[in-house]
């Protein structure tokens, strides 16, 4: 049984994408945590989660020893509801541990790589631009052209074209003026050696990129399309700012060392990404499939998998399943490359509330390893207690 990434043929790589199949099975944020130990062990400075890459910046300044309680930041610095998730609090009570009396160079940073939004919702994008304009000390008035918040955020206003406001007048205007901005800010970059100053500037940067995203977002919910249409384009124009988030996230950890980048496997599968839901046939290009030509061997993937999970009442799959040909002699989990050639068939014993997405050859074409949990409950008590000296929680 393999626990170690170092002992596969994983490339040497400056993004190492680990994903997950579902949401719902905390032992892959288990597994994770133990994982990001030996790789921060390897030279791993940063990790970034699927969550708001804005909030995210409090969690790193937290992570960094900065003021506050552990509780606040989970609960402001986390989209998704994933700040309830106590794999996740363990992680960033033992980053904060771990930096502690570190110089800045050995210290692990925390990012998010994601954007606040859902198929049914997505925030105005105001208080990111207001951000950004404060830090250019700027006269520009944005609430009165971007209207009441709740505009914006409300279901019809993502789910009924009619209803967004990303397709007016003013929002054109806002995306004129926010352009506008952005090339106002990198004529105003300090000097790298300025860290305070540079810092900022990052951050407004962060803000600005997110509010772009946003009215990006919003545009494309303005677009009448046939459904399945409208909201594969909505899954492909999220997975596009991830791209560009892990991008940005790249270029501002280059010389401190890789990245553990942690997400569904739709994100970050090299091959176009599917899904079908009830009388839904969804097919976008996630993030992969730009990280994966841009990055090349700099870029790798290893897939989650799953056999058997009390979370999600998913009993032991059939023995001719990729799932199954992993399942047999796996006690709790295993890192291995054994079965990406390997003749099988796609498991079909899932429903849609699970959330998972069973292995395929497409995800496995895709992908330099698998990482397959083969017991939910096991795997998680495993790595818990694999990490008890080191996952010490702090408050």
């Amino acid at each position: 049984m393999r626990k170690n990434l170092h002992d596969l043929t994983v490339p040497s790589c400056d993004l190492l994408a680990l994903g997950e199949p579902t949401h719902q099975e905390p032992a892959f944020g288990w597994v994770r945590n133990e994982l990001f130990v030996q790789l921060v062990e390897r030279g791993f400075r940063s990790i970034a989660l699927e969550t708001d890459r804005v909030a995210a910046l409090d969690v790193n300044d937290f992570v960094q020893g900065g003021a506050g309680s552990l509780d606040t930041v989970l609960r402001k610095g986390f989209s998704h509801e994933f700040g309830d998730l106590e794999p996740n609090r363990q992680l960033i009570a033992w980053m904060r541990d771990h930096n502690r009396n570190r110089p800045a160079e050995e210290r692990v940073a925390f990012h998010g790589f994601d954007t606040p939004t859902e198929n049914h919702s997505a925030p105005s994008p105001r208080r990111y631009l207001e951000y950004t304009r404060d830090y250019l000390q700027l006269g520009v008035d944005l609430a009165e052209l971007l209207g009441d918040d709740e505009g914006w955020s409300r279901t019809e206003a993502v789910m009924d074209p009619a209803m967004s406001l990303g397709g007016t007048v003013e929002a054109e205007q806002v995306r004129s003026i926010a352009d506008a901005m952005l090339a106002l800010l990198h004529t105003r970059a300090p000097e790298p050696a300025a860290a305070d100053s540079h810092a900022e500037w990052l951050r407004a940067r962060t803000h600005l990129l997110a509010g772009l995203g946003l009215l990006r977002y919003h545009k494309q919910c303005a677009q009448s399309l046939e459904h399945a249409a409208r909201i594969s384009r909505l899954l492909a124009t999220r997975d596009a700012l991830i791209a560009q988030s892990l991008l940005d996230v790249r270029s501002v950890e280059a010389r401190r060392g890789p990245t553990l980048v942690f997400g569904h496997n739709l994100h970050f599968q090299r091959d176009l990404s599917t899904w079908c839901q009830a009388d839904l046939d969804l097919n976008w290009h996630g993030a992969g499939t730009v990280l994966g030509p841009l990055m090349g061997e700099q870029y790798a993937f290893v897939a989650g998998s799953l056999g058997r999970s009390e979370a999600l009442g998913l009993l032991d799959p059939e023995p001719d399943t990729y799932e199954g040909l992993l399942q047999s002699g796996t006690s709790a989990w295993e890192l291995t490359a054994d079965v990406m050639d390997a003749p099988a068939r796609t498991r079909t014993d899932i429903t849609p509330r699970q959330g998972y997405r069973p292995l395929d050859r497409t995800i496995l074409e895709g992908a330099d390893a698998v990482l397959h949990i083969s017991d939910g409950t096991a795997a998680a008590r495993q790595s818990q207690d694999a990490l008890l000296p080191a996952l010490a929680v702090t408050s």
